[in-house]
């Protein structure tokens, strides 16, 4: 668990983040998003002290984080940053052994961390671990820049834009691949983005800021349902609300009985999958399958724009 306590950070006499307040539980993803400027990056980067706070606290389970040397609290927290920050002069498996080397980890345990991790990103450890990151593509290394960060076995892993400099497609299968690691590893994440689309995606609580102050924060649901300021309100978007609100719940609890032309959605896609595919092939209803494949009933356009409206009511 991160407590964080009226936390401030001033420049110059001027507050960059303003008596911020809020707690991350265990094993969760708390995703922070606000404008440029927002105080965002600073507030991440005063939990693992790369920035000392003017004023509040910080606890990690309990545990005030001033109690101990910075580079003892680094060493157990995750970071991963946009671009990646791979040294360029070090091989694939050298840029993840980072941190276990620097704990005295011995080689054995290292190589095999190294190869569990390329495994999981479904990067062959014969094929990538020597290699340098000039040979890798960007999907590729930001996929090694977060194994890095999560090779010491973090508790807490922190993300300052992770996933800005990818293309759009590359960047959905990293949110995705991050959120199967989540759940494998239970690993409390703290993510900064510019990106409320992201955030929803990500997010399971949703930290919206704006001049150093935290306006809001709720689980994503919450917010798109009841935004607390003008400025959340348009940070969330008037025109994508209804559809970023869809993409919160899968097809379930709107699937009804009664058969359907036309190629079946799986009930794990979204309503707004849904909604995209039946505005896409100009039908009102599609059926609907279990994840082996049987016929669940349909889903109808009818149903889910009726969804799509509620957050707006």
């Amino acid at each position: 668990m991160i407590e964080i306590e009226s936390l401030t950070k001033r420049y110059a006499g001027t507050p960059v983040v303003d008596a911020v307040s809020m707690t991350v539980d265990p094993h969760t993803i708390a995703a922070i998003v606000g404008t440029s400027g927002s105080g965002k990056t600073t507030l991440l980067r005063m939990i693992n002290r790369l920035v000392e706070p003017s004023e509040g606290v910080i606890r990690i389970d309990g545990k005030d984080t001033r109690e101990m040397p910075a580079h003892e609290l680094r060493r157990g927290i995750g970071y991963a940053i946009q671009g990646h920050g791979l040294f360029p002069h070090r091989t694939v498996a050298q840029n993840i052994a980072t941190v276990p080397v620097l704990s005295g980890w011995d080689k054995a345990r290292i190589d095999a961390k190294v190869d569990e991790l390329l495994e999981l990103y479904q990067l062959d450890p014969q094929a990538f671990r020597d290699r340098y990151p000039h040979e890798l593509s960007g999907g590729q290394q930001q996929r090694v820049g977060v194994a890095r960060a999560l090779a010491a076995e973090p508790n807490i892993l922190l993300m300052d834009e992770p996933f800005g400099a990818l293309d759009p497609v590359i960047r959905a299968k990293a949110q995705d691949d991050l959120m199967t690691i989540q759940q494998r590893f239970g690993t409390t994440i703290v993510l900064v983005t510019h990106d409320m689309e992201e955030a929803i995606h990500l997010g399971d609580r949703i930290a919206v800021m704006d001049g150093g102050k935290l306006l809001q924060y709720a689980e994503p649901a919450e917010i798109l349902a009841n935004p607390a300021t003008d400025f959340v309100e348009t940070l969330i978007g008037s025109a994508d609300r209804p559809f970023r609100y869809l993409s919160l719940s899968a097809l379930e609890a709107v699937v009804e009985d009664g058969a359907a032309e036309g190629e079946p959605l799986p009930v794990s896609a979204t309503r707004r999958d849904a909604l995209a595919e039946l505005l896409w092939s100009g039908r009102n209803a599609l059926p609907v399958v279990d994840a082996a494949g049987a016929p669940l009933g349909r889903v109808t356009r009818e149903a889910l724009l009726e969804q799509a409206a509620r957050p707006a009511a």
